[in-house]
């Protein structure tokens, strides 16, 4: 029967892979997903280095999948998004066998191989494992390239291994299970760094099993052994191994005059010199403990090896080098996420604390010709007061302070000039980072979604929010709501059985249930309290929870042996056995897969491809591309390091131009784009070398010429400096207005306008800019701006900040999904600048070149989709379409009109993309396309009625909190613009319903209003 139940229980969980990766190959993407994917695809299909702080072993797996295309390049990266599912399908047959060892350890001994019981065992690793395959975080990550698919089958066959030990513990040789351990513990920080939470558990496991004498104190002991351990591999052996390898490299380099390496090479040995010794005297001496510890840390070492790839890359000078780190200075700094800054923990700043003072830090080295040089100090904030265990530390130095401060007052209802106290630091920690930021994403996947829209601002509103359904009913919730593919209730099945398993666990096991706690704990709010987010993030967070809900997986699975416990009160084991494991397989895994199927089939979604495509195609031939986000930069390194796309165009990522590493790289040439006309030698911008140039207004009247402004701040005459309060001399620009004279015959012959068009030519650019200190990114572009001599577009992507395109707005035109920076006098009011368009050149681009990412015909369309790219588009069509009518030519205008309504899809996923839409009817109505105008108008009027019903409920009920100003008032304003347009348009019957309508709204919200 032994034999036979280790038979049935492998088949069974080689069933459960072959089911989720059937699910999710099914559902994969078929191409790029949005965020950090495309850089992970470009990374692993051309070798090359991605952000801190470093993924090298999923970097080399990637590569791997990726030859499966077999040369088709559009195929990489399905390929790779493959590698995923199939990880996926893997962690969830360990899963299963993690469950089914735990299960069978809470039968009576003696009945481990009866019938009922092996049921009961192989049911409750189904539920649990198939449960587990079909919830909305863990899917979400299965079907795209990310490394948290990758970094939960790390997990996975990590605690099934210490399991396994578990078992054989008693046997010659067990410890085998646990150097297994260590080495997929190395390993996995080659992927992220999730799997090394996993150590506080595991050392419970081995506490519970090698210890006899078990008490609350040796407990508590062995628990902080774990949690030091966990610190060791982090911090030691990540982190300062490569820390003290800088040194000697330091030493050798510097000191012995030897190359760069030299040292580090030299450290390295001595650390294998070191592990082989102790190695050698534990077997000598028969220190069994110490013997396993040193070849823990030597397996460790082996798994960790990977990232030896990082340096040796980066000196291989690939495209995407992110930060260069070829020496062991950098590398440390790469692998602790230097660029990022640092997060207080224990003590640290409120928002409202002020700056009053700077210390020096460390010296900060980097690579020079022959040695290491000294780049200055890292320079530390002395605020006027500190607390402990800060939550709320944006402050003034923060970029975006303004905002979280904005934010930190709206949720924690702090009035004006009002102090945090420290009860309003726990209020921000329990209900924001705990509750919002990590029970919101638990209650996702157990109980229920309403949609996937961003919903980190409120606790009470729809979007992002958590339902079971339960109650749903009676809510008279919208319709854009209830029909959308993400509306998920699962009427917190999964949670219940899931609670009533850990009851149970506790209650028959408690050592293994906490050791199932204590992974929950630590992949959970442990990663909460150490990230400490300090505000509102670009994305929903909940992926990097992943293991916490892989580990309630595991209490969900012994549910089923809970339930029919219940029921062998009241029938015979054999029926309580196979009734419970039905209903629990219909209650939740079949309701969770009927459930989410729909909002994660993604078979049919090209958008981030085909946006991204979009991005590229619109540049003129090689032309100079400044993006910033990850949306606008990640997809666009995909098409083109990838698919070929566009490689004569230079993508300029701003977020990373501010590196003097980015910038020497801009220097050099990449695919088939010439390097960039950045004339500053290195050493005039070298870590530590201008990096802040601060604003010292010397009256100057009028406008500058921007390369005399460059050529002046760049200076190293002491003419060109002033003298900073220390003594010490600093560069500064002298003006904020620039302005750079225009060569009509230069501009004309390099194709930037047309013959037709030079009239419209100004004999000079002339703008300003309002910031008080420049960095590396403004000054590279300052030097590309002025010594470019129009032989190369210059071109912008629309979706960038205007704070980010150093003042240039009033000339530049769009030309697509980009602006193209053109010399026309300016010709329109400060509001519109950002609507003017070249608008032939973007009518070639739009109509004949977009692709459209199957928008209109997708079973299913993520959240940035919906919102961020349906609105660009939007967006784009609305200033293509009035730039044409502008220019003489509604004809083309109605012809785009009828693009747009022939590729995308009718749909309102908020109030900004119904404006836009009311806009397109607008322009439709002034071509006289009256079919089109009134289907348009329809389509915003079922949108707008429909949030306003729905707040007007929450009006009736007093439920402030959740009510939608802004969708409330913005929707009775395009009420009242279609009553006008409908009306002006002659459409008497539509015009009279929607003034019925606007009457009937504005009493009902009179109270609202009179606020």
């Amino acid at each position: 029967m032994q034999h036979n139940y280790k038979k049935i229980n492998n088949l069974l969980g080689w069933l459960c892979f072959v089911i989720a990766a059937t699910t999710y190959i099914l559902t994969l993407e078929p191409s790029v997903s949005f965020w950090d994917c495309g850089e992970f695809i470009s990374c692993a299909f051309r070798l090359q280095v991605s952000h801190q702080p470093g993924y090298p072993l999923f970097a080399m797996l990637g590569k791997a999948f990726s030859l499966l295309s077999f040369g088709d390049r559009t195929k990489v990266a399905y390929c790779t998004n493959l590698m995923s599912a199939l990880a996926s399908g893997a962690t969830i047959m360990f899963l299963f066998w993690t469950i089914t060892a735990l299960a069978r350890k809470l039968v009576k001994t003696g009945e481990e191989n009866s019938r009922q019981q092996q049921l009961l065992t192989f049911g409750a690793g189904l539920v649990g494992a198939l449960a587990f395959t079909f919830t909305d975080t863990f899917w979400f990550s299965a079907v795209e390239t990310i490394v948290f698919a990758i970094s939960s089958l790390c997990t996975a066959i990590v605690f099934w291994a210490i399991l396994k030990w578990d078992a054989k513990a008693d046997e010659v040789g067990s410890d085998k299970w646990i150097l297994l351990i260590a080495y997929l513990i190395g390993l996995s920080m080659g992927i992220h760094l999730l799997n090394l939470l996993t150590i506080p558990a595991i050392a419970m496991v081995y506490y519970f099993r090698r210890y006899k004498k078990i008490s609350i104190k040796s407990g508590i002991i062995a628990f902080l052994i774990g949690i030091l351990i966990l610190g060791i591999v982090q911090f030691g052996i990540r982190g300062y191994t490569v820390y003290f390898a800088a040194w000697f490299d330091f030493f050798f380099v510097n000191s012995l005059g030897m190359g760069f390496g030299s040292g580090a090479f030299i450290f390295m040995v001595l650390l294998a010199g070191l592990l082989i010794l102790g190695i050698w005297y534990s077997i000598k001496r028969k220190k069994p403990l110490l013997n396993l510890a040193f070849l823990c840390t030597a397996f460790i070492y082996f798994g960790y090896s990977s990232f030896v790839y990082i340096p040796i890359r980066a000196s291989a000078n690939t495209d995407l080098n992110n930060s260069h780190p070829d020496n062991a200075f950098t590398l440390y700094g790469y692998l602790n996420r230097v660029q990022y800054g640092e997060t207080p923990l224990l003590s640290g700043p409120y928002f409202d604390a002020k700056i009053i003072d700077e210390k020096e830090g460390p010296v900060i080295y980097r690579k020079g010709k022959t040695q290491y040089e000294n780049a200055g100090k890292s320079m530390e904030y002395v605020y006027d007061h500190n607390t402990f265990l800060p939550r709320m530390w944006s402050t003034e130095s923060d970029p975006y302070y303004a905002q979280n401060v904005q934010f930190y007052k709206q949720w924690l209802q702090l009035g004006d000039g009002q102090a945090p106290a420290f009860s309003d630091n726990l209020k921000w920690l329990l209900s924001w980072q705990i509750y919002q930021m990590y029970a919101r994403y638990f209650l996702w996947n157990f109980v229920g979604r309403y949609n996937d829209a961003d919903g980190e601002q409120s606790t009470a509103a729809l979007n992002g929010n958590w339902t079971s359904g339960l109650f749903d009913g009676g809510k008279h919730l919208p319709k854009a709501i209830l029909n959308d593919v993400t509306y998920t209730p699962l009427y917190a099945l999964p949670l219940v059985l899931g609670l009533l398993g850990a009851y149970y666990h506790f209650k028959r096991k408690k050592r293994d249930a906490l050791v199932i706690a204590l992974l929950f704990f630590f992949t959970g709010i442990a990663i909460v309290l150490y990230v400490n987010q300090n505000s509102l993030q670009p994305r929903e967070r909940d992926y990097s929870y992943v293991g916490s809900f892989y580990a309630f997986a595991v209490w969900i699975g012994l549910g089923v042996i809970a339930l029919a416990e219940i029921v062998r009160l009241k029938l015979n084991a054999r029926l309580a056995a196979y009734g419970s494991f039905a209903v629990c397989m219909i209650a939740v895994p079949v309701l969770l897969a009927s459930k989410e199927w729909r909002a994660h089939d993604r078979s049919t979604k090209r958008t981030p491809h085909d946006m991204a495509y979009n991005f590229l195609i619109s540049c003129p031939k090689n032309a100079i591309l400044f993006t910033y986000g990850d949306n606008d930069t990640y997809s666009l390194w995909y098409d083109q390091e990838v698919e070929g796309v566009r490689p004569d165009v230079r993508i300029v990522c701003m977020s990373l131009f501010s590196g003097d590493w980015y910038i020497h790289q801009m220097q050099g040439k990449m695919n088939q784009s010439a390097p960039l006309p950045v004339t500053l030698p290195f050493d005039k911008y070298k870590e530590g070398v201008r990096d802040v140039v601060y604003f010292n207004d010397a009256k100057i009247a009028g406008n500058v010429e921007l390369k005399d402004v460059f050529d002046f701040i760049t200076s190293d005459d002491s003419r060109a400096k002033m003298t900073l309060q220390d003594g010490s001399l600093t560069n500064f620009f002298p003006t904020k207005n620039f302005k750079l004279t225009v060569n009509p015959d230069e501009v004309l012959k390099n194709g930037v306008i047309t013959a037709a068009q030079k009239d419209r030519l100004a004999p000079e650019m002339d703008w300003k800019i309002s910031a008080n200190y420049l960095t590396k990114d403004n000054l590279a572009m300052m030097d590309i701006v002025a010594h470019n001599n129009w032989k190369r577009p210059i071109c912008f992507t629309t979706t960038m900040s205007e704070s980010s395109m150093f003042g240039l707005l009033p000339y530049l035109y769009k030309e697509g999904f980009v602006y193209h920076l053109i010399p026309f006098k300016p010709e329109v009011s400060k509001d519109a600048q950002s609507s003017k368009t070249n608008s032939l050149v973007m009518y070639g681009n739009v109509m004949n070149k977009f692709k459209y990412g199957n928008f209109k015909h997708a079973r299913y369309l993520d959240n940035v989709s919906k919102t961020q790219f349906y609105l660009n588009m939007q967006i784009t069509f609305n200033d293509l379409t009035q730039g044409l009518v502008q220019d003489g030519r509604p004809d083309l205008a109605l012809k785009s009109l009828h693009k747009f309504d022939d590729e995308m899809p009718d749909i309102t996923p908020d109030i900004d993309t119904a404006a836009q839409k009311f806009f397109m009817s607008q322009t439709a109505y002034k071509l006289d396309d009256v079919k089109l105008g009134t289907q348009l108008v329809k389509s915003v009027d079922n949108y707008i009625t429909d949030q306003l019903d729905y707040n007007y409920e929450l009006l009736k009920e007093n439920n402030n909190l959740a009510i939608d100003v802004r969708t409330v008032q913005l929707g009775m304003q395009l009420l009242n613009g279609m009553t006008d347009t409908t009306k002006a348009s002659r459409q008497t019957e539509l015009s009279n319903q929607l003034q019925e309508q606007l009457k009937d709204y504005e009493n009902k919200f009179a109270a609202l209003e009179n606020r």
